[in-house]
């Protein structure tokens, strides 16, 4: 037995060699079936099946515009309806993100709008046990005394820190604010946020240029995309704004002239159309990175004007103290060399050498991270490394670049007025540490939440409230978080559907969904200048729910004191008017309507820069409310001498904050071994720059296979369900009824015995999971691959139990730096079912 683990651990590496082969050429012929969220005619029999299906309305056709607010993207919405009745969703062409583009799941949209199944149509009381989900309907009134009851009994014995809250909004909402600002009033400094890859971009830009503000790209100006494992056309960043730029990089006057690299383990949709596809190790990427670092530094192909005036730790350099300190050139030359980098990902040095040139040489590339959808947070160091790319080759506020962005002065509200208690609940510890010395740079760390409740007799959470999140499906390690939510005492949910984190809820105070609502979105993902976005309700509310906003503001009035006096707006509409009176204030020259004939990316680039299309904030207020958008197509390129806010002024390949956080971690003496207990294994000044940091795992005799989730377009990773009808748009080699496939690659799968379709048993050490198998030339040797988005246990008999979920078995390790959760390292073991 211990002879055949070993020599499948060989068979797993030697195969390798074959898979190479077919990166030689490409991906073409991996995917040549058209993509797979292309409706096809069976939708609408398989569709007849449901008994939610309204009868056809009979009325005046007419059209709505509306804002997706199923993920971060803030993509524009033509619903037409019939009579009072949605019928149709496509993407608004009057809108600057996503003019005509849509994704899969906002077009959608309707059938989670009318599936009374899946939603909460009244305020809920939990009647059976934990889990079971089993309510009694209650009245507003009844729900919101009982919820106001409750936090003001913890108040009054000096606890409002127990009172927790799980944030899935974007950052940028109203929703998001409005939450945070009730928690800062309550007197908690718990409000915590799902984690996602942006999370993980927004810290590294901040230690590498002192800049905490939106992750902007201008890659409608660039000409060379170099995609570390981010599915451009599979829901990364705004996804209606991504399909419309692929459409525009693969037609005239852009065909040919923008070259697309995806360095992805995996022949992922992008990778298969792209130019050009690498596919390193999983978990290699920041040496991949380095190493096209090594050869533009080694052969002169990089910005020598930019780096030496704008730049620190480049070079060999000495402190105020007289210490001498290695730059970053040197660690590249020493430990970044092609053929060692080949040794770290298993591709050949010639392909790094050649990417590397082909990188440097182009006029505009630009390097990107976040894997999937970018719902996923990563590796610090790695972002670290392909931000040092840009860096090197100087597009850093360069048309088709990195964008630095100014948002400290858009919006103004009135402070929090904090009375005693808040003011003593506030001095006190986060329950995640996050943001302490000992976890200096994490936003949030709902792990460390878990933790917390798990390993204490007495939760300390007394009161959990959840916003648009489902922590026990979506984050990984979700049996523990399950388990720890078992332990919490009070649980109110605000989600509009019946998710398997609110059947664990005491308490649902349902929200509408964004098609029956006026919601909002500040700065959509990756986009390049300020925009902000308003969505109207496009129907009636159908059921007895309420918008969170709204009932946030009205919890606020009843709690009363210094809380009802942090909330002085009469609704949300007050509110939603002062965050635009700061926008037209400090906003500058913007626009309340979008010519298609003048692309922001086209005025930004070439100017002439647009004068504001209003005369007062009255008129920009009525603009804003018909036209649901306001954006400014302007930026300051260039200027660098005042863009950067580290320490030194300059950006910092090596990051003096790291270099202080070190120094001033709890217990420091001396500094350096101090490093593993922020879970860095680089000792010395390495591991203050971007450097590659090598997998815990190990390959492991007992789990020769290593586990990586995916995400596709057509499946919801997130909180929001799946719109059924798009299950059937996946293959029978992705889910056959209720059974999922996992990717293994065929010469994988022949050391097992295994042919297409046999069902086996994926087990980790923290789990098992029953699969079939799909044999996929484009799945790396000794990697299996599974989708996230399925093995639901909530929702209703058209979404419950179909497939997997591999958040169920992954081990959960530690993200250097950030004390983050990560994925990528599970090692599994295929079993015969």
């Amino acid at each position: 037995m211990e002879s055949h683990k070993r020599n499948l651990t060989k068979a797993i590496a030697f195969n390798r060699r074959n898979f190479i082969k077919l990166l030689v050429g490409g991906a073409a012929g991996v995917h040549l079936s058209p993509l797979p969220w292309k409706l096809t005619d069976d939708i609408a029999i398989w569709t007849q099946n449901w008994p939610w299906l309204p009868e056809p309305t009979v009325g005046a056709f007419t059209q709505v515009s509306a804002l997706c607010q199923l993920c971060p993207g803030g993509c524009g919405l033509m619903v037409r309806k019939v009579d009072h009745r949605a019928v149709k969703i496509e993407g608004r062409t009057d809108y600057p993100v996503n003019p005509g583009g849509i994704c899969p799941i906002g077009a959608g949209a309707l059938q989670l709008l009318y599936n009374e199944n899946i939603r909460f149509t009244s305020p809920m009381k939990r009647m059976g046990p934990r889990g079971s989900g089993k309510y009694l309907p209650i009245s507003w009134d009844e729900a919101l005394s009982e919820l106001g009851r409750r936090i003001l009994s913890l108040r009054k014995e000096g606890r409002p820190e127990s009172i927790v809250a799980i944030d899935g909004n974007p950052s940028g909402s109203s929703l998001s604010l409005l939450v945070a600002r009730l928690f800062k009033a309550l007197g908690s400094p718990n409000v915590l946020r799902i984690p996602t890859f942006e999370d993980t971009i927004t810290t590294a830009n901040s230690l590498m240029m002192g800049y905490e503000g939106p992750v902007s790209y201008d890659l409608e100006n660039a000409d060379f995309i170099l995609s570390f494992g981010c599915g451009l056309i599979e829901g990364w960043g705004a996804p209606g704004r991504m399909l419309n730029l692929w459409g525009l990089w693969h037609s005239p006057p852009l065909k040919g002239k923008v070259k697309i690299v995806q360095i992805e383990s995996r022949a992922s949709k992008t990778a298969s159309k792209a130019d050009r596809w690498l596919a390193p190790r999983p978990g290699t990427e920041a040496a991949l990175a380095l190493g096209i670092a090594h050869v533009m530094v080694k052969e002169g192909l990089y910005d020598k004007a930019f780096v030496e005036k704008h730049t620190f730790g480049f070079n060999d350099w000495k402190d105020s103290d007289g210490k001498s300190h290695v730059g970053f050139r040197r660690v590249l030359e020493q430990k970044y060399a092609p053929g060692l980098v080949a040794e770290i990902t298993g591709l050949r040095a010639r392909d790094i050498v050649s990417l590397a040139k082909d990188f440097a040489r182009s006029r505009r590339a630009i390097a990107l991270g976040g894997k999937g959808k970018g719902d996923l947070n990563g590796n610090l160091y790695e972002i670290m490394a392909i931000q040092s790319l840009n860096a090197l080759k100087g597009n850093i506020n360069q048309p088709g670049g990195v964008l630095i962005q100014d948002t400290h002065s858009f919006f103004n509200v009135p402070d929090v007025e904090l009375d005693q208690i808040a003011l003593e609940g506030l001095r006190k510890t986060p329950i995640d540490r996050a943001g302490t010395p000992e976890f200096p740079f994490s936003p949030s760390l709902i792990n460390n939440l878990v933790d917390a409740v798990i390993n204490n007799d007495a939760s300390p959470v007394d009161a959990l409230l959840l916003f648009s999140a489902n922590p026990i499906h979506d984050l990984p390690g979700c049996k523990t978080i399950r388990s720890a939510m078992k332990k919490i005492p009070y649980i109110v949910s605000f989600s509009p559907f019946r998710d398997e984190s609110s059947t664990m809820a005491d308490l649902v105070l349902p929200d509408h969904t964004s098609l029956e609502k006026t919601h909002d979105i500040f700065w959509p993902s990756g986009l390049q200048y300020p925009l902000y976005a308003l969505g109207r309700p496009v129907v009636e509310p159908l059921y007895d729910t309420r918008d969170s906003a709204e009932v946030i503001l009205d919890l606020a009035k009843a709690l009363g004191g210094s809380i009802g006096r942090s909330f002085p707006w009469k609704n949300l509409q007050d509110f939603l008017m002062d965050r635009a009176r700061g926008l037209y204030e400090h906003g500058g020259e913007g626009l309340t309507r979008y010519d298609g004939s003048r692309p922001p990316w086209k005025m930004m680039e070439r100017g002439p820069y647009p004068k504001k299309d209003y005369g007062s904030f009255d008129e920009m207020w009525k603009n804003l409310k018909s036209g649901g958008v306001w954006y400014r197509p302007v930026h300051e390129f260039g200027n660098w001498d005042a863009i950067f806010q580290t320490p030194s002024g300059k950006l910092e390949f090596y990051s003096q904050e790291i270099e202080r956080a070190v120094a001033e971690y709890p217990g420091a003496s001396p500094g350096e071994s101090l490093l593993g207990k922020l879970h860095v294994t680089t000792k010395g000044d390495e591991a203050f720059m971007p450097h590659y940091e090598p997998s815990p795992s190990r390959v492991d005799e007992d789990y020769p296979l290593l586990l990586v989730p995916y995400e596709m377009i057509n499946l919801s990773s997130g909180w929001v369900p799946t719109p059924p009808y798009l299950y059937k748009t996946l293959f029978d080699h992705q889910l056959r009824k209720k059974e999922s496939f996992a990717d293994i690659n065929p010469e994988t799968a022949a050391l097992y015995d295994l042919r297409q379709g046999d069902r086996v048993i994926l087990e980790s050490p923290v789990g098992r999971l029953r699969v079939r198998v799909n044999l996929f030339t484009g799945a790396m040797p000794g990697v299996v691959y599974l989708p996230l988005g399925l093995g639901h246990r909530a929702y209703d008999d058209f979404q419950k139990d179909k497939g997997v979920n591999p958040m169920e078995i992954v081990s959960c390790g530690t993200d250097p730096l950030s004390g983050a959760v990560t994925w990528w390292d599970t090692r599994v073991k295929i079993l015969r079912a």
